[in-house]
């Protein structure tokens, strides 16, 4: 398999790619700025057997879309685009004062544009891997339960992954049947993403509730979701498109 996985130098994405690097996946590891934990990244996957090739880039930036799909042409195609690169800003619902028309232009930029521009980059790599394998080539967008009830970290990033889950039924239409394109829609993930929006306290209090809350009284691991990523971008989910798979440990019930 060849892949290449956004935001992937932490978190879920550094996850997802050592998980497909355990199957002896070709990968373009991305970072927008951590170069250091994209690097581990990269030397785990190594240790694994995989190949592993990092490049900068900020999805919001078509030419980064562009030299991040750049990165996978001499391998001449691409069976899997995980679109995991995404940002937030947190704010109380109710705040309305606390999001500016910036702050949702920059984060539409990156959670809904730059999916769209990546997958616009890697099309044609995609549909190289589809026609050599005989079965569709893999997008997997992650997007967050926040798009499909209306919670999460501020309205901006709501609107933003309810537009990303749209946005995946219309390209699942209309580039079948050589792409396929899915979505992952994770709950809490037990990642740092959370300390650094709300503190180590904040983060806490979260995870406590998420813990209660939840009918399975587990707070996801990055692993535990990358489980499902990788399951949409490999052969065991080929007959599957434009679904939007909620991973929460059963909180939306």
């Amino acid at each position: 398999m060849c892949a290449i996985i956004t935001g992937s130098a932490s978190g879920l994405g550094a996850a997802t790619a050592t998980l497909l690097a355990g199957d002896g996946a070709r990968l373009v590891i991305n970072y927008a700025s951590n170069r250091e934990g994209a690097e581990a990244t990269a030397e785990r996957c190594r240790a694994l057997g995989a190949e592993a090739v990092v490049v900068q880039g900020d999805v919001s930036r078509d030419e980064d879309c562009k030299r991040i799909v750049a990165a996978a042409a001499p391998w001449g195609r691409l069976d899997a685009l995980v679109n995991n690169a995404g940002i937030t800003k947190h704010v109380e619902h109710d705040k309305l004062d606390g999001l500016s028309a910036e702050d949702f232009q920059r984060i539409y930029a990156t959670n809904t544009i730059g999916p769209y521009q990546m997958l616009r980059a890697a099309r044609s790599l995609l549909e190289a891997g589809a026609k050599a394998s005989g079965r569709a080539a893999a997008v997997v967008n992650v997007s967050s339960i926040a798009g499909l009830s209306g919670v999460g970290s501020s309205v901006a990033y709501v609107a933003s992954k309810g537009a990303l889950n749209s946005m995946t039924l219309s390209l699942a239409r209309a580039l079948a049947p050589l792409i396929r394109v899915n979505a992952v829609c994770p709950g809490y993930i037990d990642t740092p993403w959370f300390t650094k929006g709300r503190g180590a306290e904040g983060a806490k209090q979260v995870r406590d509730m998420v813990e209660a809350k939840a009918p399975l009284k587990i707070a996801s691991s990055a692993e535990d979701i990358a489980s499902v990523v990788c399951f949409l971008a490999g052969p065991r989910s080929s007959n599957m498109t434009g679904e939007l798979v909620r991973v929460d440990a059963g909180f939306h019930l």
